[in-house]
């Protein structure tokens, strides 16, 4: 079959890769190769959701599942009606990967393996022809006479076409090869972090989950709620992840030295937090305080926050006295921690920031000032939070670029 051309698709992680083997696929003929810089394809594919791959997020409307990036939410919003989740669960599906739902929504292929994800991924490549390069980083673009010049150390590849998705970077040094042919680079920070209390007793209570939290930046509007972890080093779980998402930049800016408010019961406020009391001491006034509680917390951090206000192993409901039901009541719903750090949390790293959205055309994913040139994935400045929406954003960014280039 004759050449119509050649498409170098800049990483090999799940962006790369559904741009390479969709591009291959709709334009027979097309020589695609892919470069990767390291020495493994697909890392974050393998380590997602414990080994598991958090394919996507079960939902179907496009308005719900933009609020779930805290930057690029507007683009992905029309993104996604060219590709969204069933076309995603479709795509797999037709190349015997079927996905399931768990109860969170979060999106696993039935077999419960990363590696089933990958293979197929894998598979298609070889099947398009897709040629594959790994120890291949980039240092430089540049279009001459029409053609993209691809700069690998001390080699130079020609295409008429190029899609970045080589993923986030954490310095913005590391963006220069993209900002000296004069895309604006969103500065990049951490997002989806766990939070550090090196100087708080709570550590002590590792291991203990909370099924739902709100948790509040002090002094800001950043609020979640969610499951909470209390692990040895401070807090985490979906609500502390989904708040270090929002509150990423403004995070960064105070070197992540902090105070955050948790109210351990979200469907209270101390005024009926102490109402709860009452109705519970008036039916169980001779039952001990510690080990049970009405508001179903594990019996541990129950305890835990009864001895922070100093009330005794012995006591009973009827001897809580006024001053000890008020500082309860505020150690419940406004429990204050200061953070000092942050821990990335297993393989849910993300950078938010990378190339200015405004310079790239939503419905192609080209760029708008280089013809032939797209991008796809974490390289844009989009993040989401976790459970499935940054492979989400990878997967239709891809798709898009793939499909548009011709």
């Amino acid at each position: 079959m004759m050449s119509k051309g050649r498409l170098i698709v800049i990483g090999g992680g799940a962006a790369g890769f559904f741009c390479a083997v969709n591009a291959a696929r709709l334009h027979p003929g097309l020589e695609v190769s892919i470069f990767e810089k390291s020495g493994q394809l697909l890392s974050k594919v393998k380590i997602s959701g414990g080994g598991r791959c958090n394919v996507t997020h079960a939902c179907s409307s496009i308005a719900d599942m933009s609020r779930n990036y805290p930057r690029g939410g507007q683009f992905l919003k029309k993104a996604f009606h060219h590709f969204f989740v069933q076309d995603t669960i479709d795509w797999f599906s037709e190349r015997a990967v079927d996905l399931k739902t768990e109860a969170d929504g979060r999106m696993f292929p039935v077999t419960d393996d990363s590696r089933t994800v990958i293979d197929c991924l894998l598979r298609e490549a070889e099947k398009y022809g897709v040629r594959i390069f790994m120890g291949r980083a980039v240092t430089a673009l540049e279009k001459i006479a029409g053609l993209w010049q691809v700069q690998t150390g001390y080699e130079t590849h020609e295409a008429e076409w190029v899609c970045v998705a080589a993923g986030g970077f954490p310095k913005i040094s590391q963006f220069d090869w993209i900002s000296r042919i004069g895309h604006q680079i969103s500065q990049p920070v951490p997002s989806l972090f766990t939070f550090n209390m090196p100087d708080s007793s709570l550590k002590k209570l590792m291991g203990v989950t909370v099924p739902e939290v709100k948790a509040k930046i002090v002094g800001s509007d950043f609020e979640q709620r969610g499951p909470l972890l209390i692990t040895h080093w401070g807090l985490s779980g979906p609500s502390v992840l989904k708040l270090s998402a929002w509150a990423a930049r403004e995070l960064q800016t105070c070197n992540y030295h902090f105070s955050v408010c948790i109210n351990w019961v979200p469907e209270y406020h101390q005024v009926t937090v102490k109402e709860q009391m009452l109705a519970h001491r008036s039916l169980h006034g001779k039952q001990k305080i510690y080990g049970k509680n009405p508001f179903s917390l594990p019996v541990r951090l129950w305890d835990y926050l009864l001895s922070e206000i100093g009330i005794p192993e012995d006591q009973r409901w009827s001897e809580l006295s006024a001053k000890d039901q008020n500082l309860l009541a505020r150690n419940l719903t406004q429990s204050v921690y200061e953070i000092k750090g942050k821990t990335t949390f297993k393989e849910e790293f993300v950078t938010a920031g990378g190339v200015r959205l405004e310079e790239v055309d939503v419905s192609r994913m080209e760029s708008r000032l280089h013809s032939g040139l797209f991008f796809a994935g974490e390289i844009l400045d989009l993040d989401g939070v976790t459970g499935g929406f940054n492979f989400q954003a990878a997967w239709t960014t891809a798709y898009i670029a793939a499909k548009s280039i011709s």
